[in-house]
């Protein structure tokens, strides 16, 4: 009974501590405050700076407070569809956002076999990857004249560039990561006698997870900056046709608005992958 009566007093004592701890601690106010506050400062002393530098008349570039008076109705209402290319800048980042997502797709699916075959492959390695190290180094607008070429259509020639502009780094890292499997891994599934698919998915993948998830946060940005400078050249919908739009009806304010979102969107596409990286790897690659 004494025993008894001793371990419903701490229950006690436990359920009233957990009832006092407060939800919010000043140690966890001042963690969100010091990731938070110093991007605040830097962010707020540019703007000043940019405020004070450009408020003359004679400035080539409009101060903040003028880039919201006129772009005000583009910030505010970003869904409009007039028809055409008349549209807010909601449907063409989307347009963007399409494009990315389908040439980014096929780079992760080539890549990581590719990637694959030159890790795993010495004859491959020797044959492809100083191919590979050449085409790499290519500027992504150069594809676009030979995409134009080869498809005839805007749509799938900005579609190529992404894929030929963002392939490249999954190829290397994938590769790399391959090749840093440990010995000790491989004598396993020897000694288990895996075939090469289940090779591929139970040792290959989750051992070179890390690696391939570094090689697509590099892919993504790349994905992203190509089809924006593509974009220009094709016209049509999109976020580089509504930056270069812009800049031939001389509207600096709402090329500066469409640059804030194009980095906004940047930095939420390498967060996002860099999670699924974290997720799939149970935290290995770093977020």
């Amino acid at each position: 009974m004494a025993t008894g009566a001793t371990l419903s007093t701490a229950s006690r004592a436990r359920a009233a501590t957990k009832a006092r701890t407060p939800l919010v601690t000043m140690a966890s106010v001042r963690g969100v405050a010091a990731r938070i506050v110093p991007p605040l400062v830097v962010l707020a002393g540019f703007l000043l700076l940019w405020e004070v530098l450009c408020s003359s008349p004679t400035a080539g570039l409009p101060p903040p407070s003028r880039v919201v008076t006129e772009a005000w109705d583009i910030i505010v209402n970003p869904f409009y569809d007039n028809g055409g290319t008349d549209k807010g800048l909601f449907w063409h980042i989307s347009a963007s956002l399409q494009r990315v997502a389908l040439g980014f797709s096929l780079a992760v699916i080539a890549g990581v076999l590719l990637g694959t075959l030159v890790g795993q492959s010495e004859w491959a390695m020797r044959g492809l990857d100083p191919i590979f190290q050449v085409l790499r180094t290519i500027p992504p607008l150069a594809w676009l004249p030979l995409s134009l070429a080869a498809f005839r259509d805007g749509q799938p020639s900005a579609i190529f560039v992404i894929f030929i502009t963002s392939i490249w780094p999954i190829i290397i890292n994938t590769a790399v990561g391959i090749r840093n499997i440990p010995q000790d891994y491989r004598n396993v599934s020897a000694v288990i006698r895996l075939n090469p698919i289940e090779f591929f998915y139970k040792i290959m993948l989750p051992s070179a997870a890390p690696y391939i998830f570094t090689g697509l946060r590099i892919g993504v940005g790349l994905s992203w900056l190509a089809i924006v400078a593509a974009e220009m050249l094709i016209g049509g919908v999109g976020i580089g046709f509504f930056i270069w739009d812009a800049w031939n009806s001389s509207h600096i304010s709402e090329i500066i608005v469409a640059l804030v979102y194009v980095g906004l969107i940047g930095f939420v596409l390498d967060r996002l992958v860099a999670g699924v990286g974290v997720l799939v790897t149970r935290g290995t690659s770093a977020a």
